[in-house]
């Protein structure tokens, strides 16, 4: 059963999140979720929030799409040439 975090230690947590300090450490400190954190993040700043492994996952995908847009670039070419 999850608790009520008061909305002290909401802006007290966001605030230590805002001057630097890890979500994961702070979910930790504090006894709530990572999660729960990274949802707050969003409520306040009315924008999407991602973790960092999100980000990871986002930048390997994003090479990846590099990568199949560059062979079928070069695929297109040699087609062009081969006619």
């Amino acid at each position: 059963m999850s608790r009520r975090i008061s909305k002290e230690i909401k802006e007290e947590i966001l605030s230590k999140v805002q001057s630097g300090e890890r979500v994961a450490d702070l979910a930790e400190q504090y006894g709530v979720s990572a999660k729960s954190i990274y949802g707050w993040l969003r409520q306040a700043s009315g924008e999407t929030v991602i973790s960092v492994l999100e980000y990871n996952k986002l930048k390997r995908e994003n090479e990846e799409l590099k990568r199949l847009i560059g062979e079928l670039t070069l695929n297109m070419h040699q087609q062009k040439k081969s006619r």
